[in-house]
């Protein structure tokens, strides 16, 4: 490995990252690309409801900026610090991968930084200038202007970001011709960007309506008015993202969609496959209803049953962005870099002379009889501690626990060690082991060690680093002598 491997050996590596990111998805997707375009449409419809000498309804025109002051507040603290948050995450969990995305999306990047930098400024100018606004129908003319211009920016800074998303699940031509292009028209790109637009429109509609009745009285025009708009938003965007979601679907590769089952719910669920999918569908079904009520019985709705379908609209949002995260295993980035960071092409020579000889940060570069236990923590660290921990969460001695004896007995090391040069034929969302024969003895001695003794597994920014003898300064400006 290139880099000193950080690691939560409590929380698992990739849950840190998943956190924060399936948080800022749904701010993102919910309160910036889909809330934007909800939010001007409705203070649009406030102009469109005064009389003649009003520039434009105030107490809907109130209505809307208290909803907007919720998206602004959100957008611009959690959202920007999980934002931030997953830069930091990824740069400690994976900084293999995120450097080898930024060298093919450098100039993407750097296009969708200044979107983002002029999105930014324009949710200042939306936000902070909107009682002023309503000074003259000019001016307030030209404020929904912005609230487009933002809406148009919020969307752009998505669909640059999702092409990246869709080449880590399928880089497509960009096998054969490294280009930024031939990444960027990813096959999986248009497909995702389809599902990702009206899915984000639909979370806005029903939190919208969720602020709607919270910010206005039972049985008032104006609620059951407002209801009614969020309800036909909903109509709207709710068939689409179903629709685009089973687009989404058959643009996945066959073996991304053979995981599915173990993505929906984890390996022990995948019998719950089904289960989970109707729950899943069925969140948007619940929304429908929803939208449906709130046209034809619109005083049956009240904050408390609509939170309900809020939740499950952001579950729906949430559950697929795991699932996209899972599927594309065992690569981080397909057919070019594996979950554990290591490139596919290098395997030829990890297979032969080993993973150790080659890593940069590891305390010892070959196996011995003396050095199995530590050898195998090396391996650990550079194999297997992506994804796995020794006693937290994913944690390896758990599952050749389940695998093996079940019930907390020592652990087979011969069996181990036989096992893991095939596993990736039985668990297909697995790399295949790196390692040579003896790396692979070394690494069941240190998971039988860990099972015996209970010892956790510390991280780069704990235990410090240690350099392969065969890598450092000295030593290759000896070689090269």
């Amino acid at each position: 490995m290139d880099f000193p491997m950080f690691h939560l050996d409590w929380l698992n590596n990739r849950m840190l990252i998943a956190i924060i990111a399936i948080l800022h998805v749904i701010i993102n997707h919910g309160l910036a690309v889909g809330f934007m375009p909800f939010v001007t449409w409705l203070e649009q419809r406030g102009v469109s409801r005064s009389g003649k000498d009003q520039i434009t309804d105030m107490e809907w025109d109130n209505m809307v900026y208290k909803i907007m002051k919720v998206a602004f507040i959100i957008t611009t603290t959690i959202g920007a610090m999980t934002g931030v948050g997953i830069w930091f995450s990824v740069a400690l969990v994976s900084p293999a991968s995120i450097g080898s995305l930024i060298r093919v999306f450098y100039w993407a990047w750097f296009t969708e930084w200044l979107v983002f930098v002029t999105e930014v400024v324009l949710i200042m100018i939306y936000f902070l200038t909107w009682k002023n606004s309503n000074t003259t129908l000019k001016a307030k003319l030209r404020h929904i202007k912005f609230g487009w211009y933002l809406s148009l920016f919020s969307w752009i800074t998505m669909a640059i970001i999702v092409s990246i998303l869709g080449f880590m699940m399928d880089p497509g031509n960009w096998e054969t011709n490294h280009t930024l292009l031939n990444g960027f028209t990813n096959p999986i790109y248009l497909p995702q960007l389809f599902f990702r637009t009206p899915t984000a429109m639909l979370v806005a509609g029903i939190f919208g309506m969720f602020l709607i009745t919270l910010f206005t009285k039972a049985g008032t025009e104006i609620r059951i008015n407002a209801v009614k708009y969020a309800s036909k938003w909903l109509l709207f965007w709710a068939p689409l993202s179903l629709i685009a979601a089973y687009m989404y679907y058959r643009a996945m590769p066959d073996a991304m969609t053979e995981n599915l089952s173990t993505a929906v719910g984890t390996i022990a669920f995948a019998q719950y496959y089904n289960l989970l999918m109707y729950f899943a569908f069925g969140g948007v079904a619940f929304t429908l209803i929803i939208a449906f009520i709130g046209i034809y019985k619109t005083k049956l709705l009240k904050p408390y049953l609509v939170i309900i379908p809020v939740i499950t609209a952001m579950a729906y949002l949430g559950f697929f962005e795991r699932v996209r995260e899972f599927i594309r295993k065992p690569y981080v980035i397909s057919q070019y870099m594996y979950s554990n960071l290591l490139l596919k092409d290098d395997y030829v020579v990890y297979k032969q002379d080993g993973i150790l000889k080659h890593a940069t940060y590891t305390s010892v570069n070959e196996v011995t009889e003396d050095n199995k236990v530590e050898a195998g923590k090396n391996v650990f660290i550079i194999a297997c501690s992506r994804c796995h921990t020794a006693q937290g969460v994913n944690s390896v001695v758990y599952v050749f626990d389940r695998m093996y004896s079940g019930n907390g007995k020592p652990l087979d090391i011969g069996a181990m060690a036989a096992y893991m040069p095939n596993m990736h034929n039985g668990r297909t969302f697995m790399p295949e082991f790196p390692g040579n024969e003896k790396e692979a003895e070394a690494l069941a001695v240190y998971i039988n060690y860990l099972q015996q003794t209970g010892d956790v597994l510390e991280g780069a920014q704990e235990e410090g680093i240690s350099i392969n003898p065969n890598n450092t300064a000295s030593a290759l400006i000896h070689k090269n002598k």
